[in-house]
C-alpha cells in the first residue's frame, strides 16, 4: 500500500499473488493474452484487497481521461433525467465515466458549463444546447474537444448531431388528435425551443390541412405563467378547441392539472397530447398520450457518435434523425 496516499497498488497485488506488475495490469485490464483462469484469480484478489484503478495516472499516460460530460436542461424535467441515465448506462457499459452539468436553459450558465467541463479535460462532451445562438456553441467548436449535439437542431452542417424527427411527431399528433374526431385543434407551449417548436407545429398544421381543417380551426400559442396557460385553454375551449397538443410531457400535465382544477374532464372536455413519451421509461402514473423518440436508442448512437469522433477527428460529420411513433394513453378521447 502507497504510503503517500493509503491506496493499495498494483506492486501490492503482484506481492499478494507472485505475478509481476505488468501481468496485474493486463489482467485487470481485461487484455486476452493473459489466461481466464489467471485474470480472474488477480481481479478476485484486486477486489479483496480493495484496489481501485488510478484514472488519472492512466490519463497522464494516454492523453486520455475516459469521462465524458452531458450538459443538459434541468433535472427537474424528467426527459433530461431519463436521457441522462440512459447515457450513463452506455457510457458505463464502454468503460466510461460521465460528467452530468445542468445549463437550466440559460445561456449564461450554459457557457459556465461547458468551461467547466473543458477544465476537467473530458475526452468529449454530449450536449442539448440552449439556443442556435448560444456563445456556448462557439465555446465548444473553438475548444477543439470532440462533442455532439442532441435533440435540438442548430443548423451547422460540420457538427455532429443526433435529433429526434420533431415534424413527423408533430403530424402524429396532429393526425392522432382529428382520428378522434376533434375538429378544432390548438398546439400550446411555455417557451420557444429552438427548432423543436417550429418544426413540430409545421407537422401538426400539415396534418390538419391534410385533412380539410385550416384558419381559425387550428391555433398555436407561447405562453409561460400558469394563469396565462390557464386562461388560453379556457379561451380555446370556449372557442371550440377540444384537441390540444402540449409541446412536452411535463408540459402537457401541467396543463391537465390546470384544467381538472377549473372543473374541467381531460379528455371529455379537452383532449391533451404530449411529447417525449416519458412513461414509457419511468413508472408514472398519467396516462397521456405521447410521441416517443426511441431514445434507449439515440443514447446508445450517442455514446457512439462522439467515441467515433474521439478516435477519428477527421471524419466526416455524423448526423442522425431517429424515427418516431405514437403511444395512445386515451388522453386523446378516442
Amino acid at each position: 500500500m502507497s504510503r503517500a496516499t493509503g491506496r493499495v497498488t498494483l506492486q501490492d497485488i503482484a506481492q499478494a499473488t507472485g505475478y509481476t506488475s505488468n501481468t496485474i495490469s493486463r489482467a485487470l485490464k481485461d487484455k486476452p493474452d493473459i489466461a481466464p483462469e489467471t485474470r480472474k484469480l488477480i481481479q478476485q484478489k484486486a477486489r479483496e484487497m480493495g484496489y481501485v484503478r488510478n484514472y488519472i495516472a492512466s490519463s497522464l499516460r494516454s492523453g486520455r481521461t475516459k469521462t465524458i460530460a452531458l450538459i443538459s436542461g434541468t433535472m427537474s424535467n424528467p426527459f433530461y433525467a431519463v436521457l441522462a441515465d440512459l447515457i450513463q448506462r452506455e457510457a458505463f457499459r464502454l468503460g466510461y465515466s460521465l460528467m452530468i452539468l445542468c445549463s437550466l436553459d440559460d445561456p449564461e450558465t450554459e457557457i459556465s458549463t461547458v468551461e467547466m467541463a473543458l477544465s476537467r479535460q473530458v475526452d468529449g462532451i454530449l450536449m442539448i444546447p440552449w439556443s442556435s445562438h448560444s456563445p456556448a456553441l462557439e465555446t465548444l467548436r473553438r475548444s477543439g474537444v470532440p462533442f455532439v449535439l442532441l435533440n435540438r437542431f442548430v443548423g451547422d452542417e460540420h457538427d455532429d448531431y443526433i435529433i429526434c424527427d420533431e415534424e413527423q411527431g408533430g403530424y402524429l399528433v396532429g393526425r392522432h388528435l382529428i382520428e378522434a374526431g376533434h375538429k378544432k385543434l390548438a398546439m400550446i407551449t411555455h417557451m420557444d425551443v429552438t427548432y423543436s417548436t417550429r418544426a413540430r407545429f409545421r407537422g401538426f398544421r400539415r396534418a390538419c390541412e391534410e385533412a380539410g381543417i385550416a384558419g381559425p380551426d387550428i391555433a398555436y400559442a407561447q405562453v409561460s405563467r400558469k394563469e396565462d396557460i390557464l386562461r388560453q385553454l379556457l379561451q380555446w375551449r370556449r372557442e371550440g378547441f377540444t384537441g390540444i397538443f402540449s409541446f412536452c410531457d411535463v408540459e402537457a400535465w401541467e396543463e391537465i392539472d390546470l384544467l381538472e382544477k377549473a372543473g374541467l374532464r381531460v379528455p371529455e372536455d379537452m383532449a391533451v397530447v404530449g411529447f417525449d413519451n416519458i412513461a414509457g421509461y419511468i413508472n408514472y402514473t398519467r396516462s397521456l398520450c405521447s410521441v416517443d423518440c426511441d431514445y434507449k436508442e439515440e443514447a446508445v448512437l450517442a455514446v457512439d457518435f462522439l467515441r467515433n469522433r474521439i478516435h477519428n477527428p477527421a471524419m466526416p460529420p455524423q448526423k442522425k434523425t431517429m424515427p418516431v411513433s405514437l403511444v395512445c394513453q386515451h388522453s386523446c378521447r378516442r
